[in-house]
This record gives C-alpha cells, sequence and structure tokens, in this order.
C-alpha cells in the first residue's frame, strides 16, 4: 500500500510517476559527447531494463546516421517505450514514423523571444501550425507528446490556449520545457498547478539545470500534479545539462514515496556505464552516484556511521539502495574509530597507543596534501606494529607492449598467481588500457577496476607520476593502492598489482 503524499496540502503530487529519459537526445548534445552506434544501443537496454518508461532516442530527421539509430533502437525489442523527436512538419514526423517508433515527440517555440527570432511565426501561426502537425500524428500512432519550447518564458495566457490546443488536437501528454532553465521552484510549481487545472492532458516536465535548479524545478513540477519526468544519465544535456535521473529518483522515492519503476539499486552501474561512453567523469561529490556520496573521513561523522549508519546518513537512502558502497576514508580528519575499524577489515590488530601513532602518522601526511591509500594505511601500520604481512597472491613477472598509430594497443603479461605461472595477452583502447586489462585477466577471481588517477609530481616529459587505482572485489569490498614512476604504464601497472594484493590481506 503505497503512502499518501503529507508534504504539502495544496498540491496535487502523485503517488507514481513516470521516467522519460532523453540521455541519447539531449544528453548527447552534450558539447564534447557523441556515442558511437554501440554505444547507443547498450545504453538503450540500460536503461530500459532498470525501468526507464520512455526512451527519447533521437532525433531522426536530424541525419542519415541518427535515423538508423532510432530504427535500430527501436528493434531491439525493449520494454520501454520508443520516442522520436519531430520539429512540426510532417518530413520530420514521417522521419520518425519510418523508424517505427511508439511515440513521436513534437516542439515548437512558443515564447516571444523564440517564436519571433527562430521560426519567424506569429502566434496564431504557432497554433495553426501545431494543430496540423498533432492530427497528423495521431493519424498514424496512439501517442503524441507535446512540447511548448520555452514554455517558462512564454505569456502564461498563450501558454494555456497553446496546451489547451495541443490537448485538443489529441496530444496524449503536454510537455512544459524550462529550455534556458530560469525559473525557480516556487515558479515551476504555480506554473504547473494552472496548467494541471486548466488543461485536461498528462504533464511532463522538462528541466534545465543553468542555474541548478533542475531537479528542484522538476520535483515542484510532481508536487503541482505532473505525472511525468524527463532526466539524464549522470544529468547530461545542453549547456549545464539536465535533470539528473538518480537524484530525480531517489528524491521522489525516498523522501515523497512517490514510485516510478526504476529499479534503484543499478542506479550507479548505469551512471558508471554512461560516464565511461560520454568520457566525462562523474565528480566525486555528485549525489546518489558520486564516489563520496557514502565516504566518510571526519572523526565524528565515521564514529556515528560505525555505530549507527543514520547518525550521518539519510536512512531513507542507504548505499546498498542504489548499488553502492559505504567507504571509510583516510585523510587529516581521520579519526581513531575509522582507523582501527579499516585495518581489523585487513586483520590488523593494533593496541590503543599503536593505534594512537598510526593515526597521528596518517593526520601527519595528509595535512601535506598527500592522499593516502589502504596501501599507505597497512605500510604504517605494519612499520609501526612492527610486523610484515607480505603475502602476496600476485607477482608480475614481466610485461610487454606493443602500440603504434597502426597497432591496437596490445599487452602481454607474465606472473605468478599463488606461486603458479600464467601468462595473458589483452587489448586495451591505449597502452595503458591494455596493460590493466592484461593484470585483470590474470587474476582468476572476478575483480573491477573502479577508478584510476594519475598527477604528475615533477615537471618536464621525463615527470615523475603518481597512479592511484581502486578496485573492487566479488563481495563489493573496495581497495586502492598506488604507484610511482617516470613511465605512466608501469606506475600503472605497479598501482594495480598493489590493490590486487589488498585484496588477500582481508
Amino acid at each position: 500500500m503505497l503512502r499518501k503524499i503529507v508534504f504539502f496540502t495544496d498540491s496535487q503530487a502523485r503517488e507514481e510517476v513516470t521516467v522519460f529519459d532523453t540521455t541519447l537526445r539531449d544528453g548527447e548534445q552534450t558539447p564534447g559527447i557523441a556515442f558511437k552506434f554501440e554505444q547507443k544501443l547498450e545504453i538503450a537496454r540500460q536503461l530500459s531494463d532498470i525501468g526507464v518508461y520512455t526512451i527519447e532516442a533521437g532525433f531522426p530527421a536530424s541525419s542519415k546516421a541518427e535515423k538508423e539509430t532510432v530504427s535500430a533502437v527501436k528493434k531491439l525489442g525493449l520494454e520501454a517505450k520508443i520516442c522520436g523527436l519531430a520539429r512540426m512538419t510532417k518530413a520530420d514526423v514521417d522521419a520518425c514514423l519510418d523508424c517505427d517508433v511508439d511515440m513521436v515527440h513534437v516542439f515548437i517555440p512558443t515564447s516571444d523571444i523564440q517564436r519571433i527570432n527562430t521560426i519567424n511565426k506569429t502566434r496564431e501561426e504557432v497554433l495553426s501550425i501545431s494543430d496540423e502537425i498533432i492530427r497528423y500524428v495521431r493519424d498514424h500512432l496512439n501517442l503524441c507528446m507535446f512540447s511548448a519550447m520555452d514554455a517558462t518564458r512564454t505569456d502564461w495566457n498563450y501558454l494555456i490556449k497553446v496546451f489547451q490546443m495541443a490537448a485538443n488536437a489529441g496530444a496524449t501528454i503536454i510537455n512544459v520545457p524550462d529550455t534556458v532553465g530560469v525559473i525557480s521552484p516556487s515558479g515551476m510549481k504555480k506554473l504547473i498547478t494552472r496548467i494541471h487545472r486548466e488543461v485536461k492532458c498528462p504533464i511532463d516536465v522538462h528541466c534545465h539545470n543553468d542555474f541548478g535548479l533542475a531537479v528542484a524545478n522538476t520535483i515542484s513540477a510532481v508536487e503541482a500534479g505532473a505525472s511525468q519526468v524527463q532526466v539524464t544519465i549522470n544529468g547530461l544535456g545542453e549547456r549545464a545539462g539536465n535533470a539528473d535521473l538518480a537524484q530525480t529518483v531517489m528524491i521522489m522515492e525516498s523522501i515523497y514515496r512517490i514510485k516510478t519503476g526504476i529499479k534503484k539499486e543499478r542506479l550507479v552501474e548505469t551512471s558508471r556505464l554512461v560516464s565511461r561512453f560520454s568520457g566525462i567523469t562523474i565528480p566525486p561529490t555528485q549525489p546518489v552516484v558520486g564516489d563520496n556520496a557514502f565516504s566518510h573521513e571526519s572523526g565524528i561523522h565515521s564514529h556515528g556511521v560505525i555505530k549507527c549508519t543514520e547518525t550521518f546518513e539519510p536512512g531513507i537512502m542507504t548505499p546498498e539502495m542504489v548499488g553502492h558502497r559505504r567507504r571509510l576514508t583516510l585523510g587529516k580528519h581521520v579519526g581513531r574509530h575509522a582507523v582501527r575499524q579499516m585495518l581489523v577489515e585487513a586483520h590488523i590488530i593494533p593496541t590503543d597507543p599503536q593505534l594512537d601513532t598510526i593515526v597521528e602518522k596518517v593526520k601527519a601526511i595528509a595535512s601535506k596534501g598527500k592522499r593516502l591509500t589502504d596501501a599507505d594505511l597497512y605500510e604504517i601500520a605494519e612499520g609501526t606494529m612492527g610486523i610484515e604481512l607480505n603475502h602476496k597472491i600476485l607477482a608480475l613477472e614481466d610485461i610487454a607492449i606493443m602500440t603504434g598509430n597502426h597497432v591496437i594497443p596490445t599487452a602481454s603479461v607474465k606472473a605468478k598467481i599463488n606461486g603458479n605461472e600464467r601468462i595473458y595477452s589483452a587489448v586495451g583502447n591505449g597502452p595503458v588500457d591494455a596493460a590493466l586489462n592484461a593484470i585483470l585477466g590474470v587474476i582468476p577471481s572476478r575483480i573491477q577496476l573502479k577508478e584510476f588517477n594519475i598527477e604528475a609530481i615533477s615537471g618536464g616529459s621525463d615527470a615523475m607520476c603518481h597512479v592511484i587505482i581502486a578496485v573492487e572485489d566479488e563481495h563489493g569490498k573496495i581497495f586502492d593502492a598506488s604507484g610511482t614512476g617516470d613511465d605512466i604504464v608501469l606506475a600503472s601497472v605497479e598501482a594495480l598489482v598493489n590493490a590486487i594484493n589488498l585484496i588477500n590481506r582481508k
């Protein structure tokens, strides 16, 4: 039984809201992003698998390649509905129909500034053109979304008239875009409340993030009666992007108890997939999916979380809920409880005086700006306690790398795994990627590379580099280690080998 919304008394908030994802359309309009054909298909599969209701697969009329992609996405036979974008022309609509889409999303500028400067049409012409094209779509399809482009800067009286026309012409859902991200959450709530009252049609909302308000405006729209939200993975999109799927879904699911149909435990997985394909790194502080979302360094925070996770976490959103992991991290603010916990997990049990010394050394190193890894902590502990825990599952004996401008980067490694020699070869996007793939391939257990960071620690073309790598074992535990040298490939290999060997110290 769904719990009733009780956070506001004057709203039309829904108990269920569908998710319309436009990563493949607006998300790909992010400057510098161009997904490959196979990547688009994989993203579409992932979106459907996690429960996205509608996927905007692209803009078929924009190019032959785009049309082929939208058609291919539709042929995947996904559970999600497939939508194509079209301007208010029959040719654009026909391009969508040729792709056999489930829905056509038609749009036209309605604000004076866009209407005059982009299409040079009068208000009455916009109404007439839209009426004709919406009816044309409905003659061929059951589903038609109508967008009043730049709705939030459109005269509201005229906007209502436009939406009423769209509903009468047969639009099955109307979209309210905050095209340049200028409305406030309170303004959005007022606008959607009025549209919901005066237009008899389901409401969808598409918010841009120019002022960082895309998610807040989307939630305000839901409070006021919107029944569908447009989002992208990692908030990708034009300029500053769109409302982020993970944040929007978790706010609705956890705070408002609104069902979205999204498999929340796959949010981190999906975010990382799109990050890898887009080449845009997820900021550590990104809500829900960022590396720091459930990481704790401060002594007070770590102590509280060790005792009760809800002391310094929302509680209504746990790391497991979104496919994440909780981490205690090292830094100048770290406390005794966190350090002890991290050491105990590696079967290192210091006395209280030894623990005090270890914590003091960790803080001293961190205060100089150095990032400490798990391997650094263990070395500090071993030195302080006078012990040696040097059993290594992996001993690298040799590595050879072949690369060039007409050669696929390939790496071959010879290593001993618990004393048994193994040889493995792998290819990659570059020499570093090939080398790391080869190292991972020689390991019998399932280990995933989760993080790779590199920084120069001296100047010049022969600069020394410091590489930090994090790996995740088959139980979801993350270990990180570093490597340093004047060869970026060998430093990266050293870091990965060190990180893999940490797993054996559990």
